[in-house]
């Protein structure tokens, strides 16, 4: 006979709240993700078990192509508010950036999704509330991070750097063919 899910009760979503973050503190995400789940059961469209939601995934992310990246940017896709969205969006590419640098992507593959951080975070400081600078943190941990590696700047040297003047020009026209 299969288990079936309990419900939590509405009263409970703040103390069910606290403990999404001490899981997450705690580096336990999937707890966090657990819990999140069973708020939204109840609560659908409750706003904060969104955030810590999409949070909780993306404190998973392993630079694998199992992360689930598309889940998370429906998540945050789906919050009410055009700040939030934009924030939340941009933490997922950062995230997902830095989570396939450790993993061993070339970082100049993974420049277009730091990038895409950073015009999210820059979308989100334009309307951001007043006092509210976390917009601008994440922008320069963004530039710091592309400061950090030269390799995110480099190029690809294309399919003809490899031939030198040594290379004998059937070989070179035949490489170019393919």
């Amino acid at each position: 006979m299969p288990h079936q899910l309990k419900s939590i009760s509405k009263p409970g979503i703040p103390e069910a709240l606290a403990k999404v973050e001490l899981y997450r503190y705690l580096n336990e995400p999937e707890e966090a993700e657990s819990i999140c789940r069973d708020i939204l059961a109840i609560d659908p469209d409750h706003q904060l078990a969104k955030r810590m939601l999409g949070l909780s995934i993306t404190d998973q992310f392993t630079g694998a192509a199992d992360d689930r990246y598309a889940e998370v940017q429906s998540i945050f896709g789906s919050l009410r508010d055009p700040y939030e969205r934009n924030y939340y969006t941009g933490l997922l590419h950062e995230r997902r950036a830095k989570a396939q640098l450790h993993s061993g992507y070339s970082p100049h593959i993974l420049l277009p999704l730091v990038e895409q951080a950073m015009a999210c975070f820059a979308e989100a400081e334009k309307i951001r509330p007043g006092g509210n600078d976390d917009s601008i943190l994440r922008w320069n941990r963004c530039v710091r991070l592309l400061e950090s590696r030269p390799e995110f700047h480099a190029t690809h040297p294309g399919p003809h750097a490899f031939e030198s003047e040594d290379t004998p020009p059937v070989i070179a026209t035949q490489r170019r063919a393919k």
